[in-house]
């Protein structure tokens, strides 16, 4: 319950990256006692989204490296996902795909671009049926989401409008390599523009 609430408050943005996190503090802000506290920090450290220093736990900052691992592994996870769509897709699954692409084509703010290429993502996973691939896609969206920067122009928007209609296109055509292909080369234009993102952030 409580490593629920802390982790959703540091993807949400509520303790952006450097900030400290005190057991105190955060028992109050919580309403519970310290020993619930200190078992969910030592998950979100056990899981990678904060690290203890000598002033208490850190939330994590995300380096090049890091993101270039994360996205490795989410490439080669989410290629195969969009494979395996194209393969066991359902009338319903491409229904929905549709349906939350047409959402996000009619997004007024970046908040709800962000909402809605998140929700096309994870119903593409569940296209792909298997759970598993899509449970350590979960935990990586989640590791990426803590350091999220506004990076994205209106033509990198435009952009990711494209390249999701062609993975449809290959995943509603039932042709697995061209989903894999195009999903691969969707994730690798991300991973750089959040390269970019990070380094604009630290000059």
């Amino acid at each position: 319950m409580h490593y629920a609430r802390i982790k959703e408050d540091l993807i949400g943005g509520t303790y952006p990256p450097g900030t400290v996190l005190l057991e105190t503090a955060l028992s109050e802000r919580y309403g519970v006692s310290r020993t619930p506290v200190r078992e969910a920090l030592g998950r979100l450290q056990q899981d990678g989204f904060i690290e203890r220093t000598s002033r208490g736990f850190l939330v994590r900052r995300r380096t090049p490296e890091e993101i270039l691992s994360i996205y490795e592994a989410r490439i080669s996870l989410e290629s195969t996902g969009a494979g395996l769509a194209a393969e066991r897709r359902t009338a319903f699954d491409l229904s929905r795909l549709e349906h939350l692409a047409e959402l996000r084509r009619e997004a007024r703010d970046s908040a709800e671009r962000t909402a809605a290429n998140e929700d096309w993502h994870r119903a593409l996973r569940v296209a792909g049926h298997n759970d598993i691939i899509a449970g350590f896609l979960d935990r990586l969206d989640s590791l990426l989401a803590i350091y999220r920067p506004a990076f994205a122009t209106t033509a990198d928007e435009d952009r990711t409008v494209e390249e999701h209609a062609a993975i449809f296109d290959a995943v509603r055509d039932g042709d697995a390599p061209r989903a894999r292909t195009a999903m691969a080369e969707h994730l690798g234009r991300m991973r750089d523009l959040r390269i970019q993102g990070l380094a604009q952030e630290g000059s």
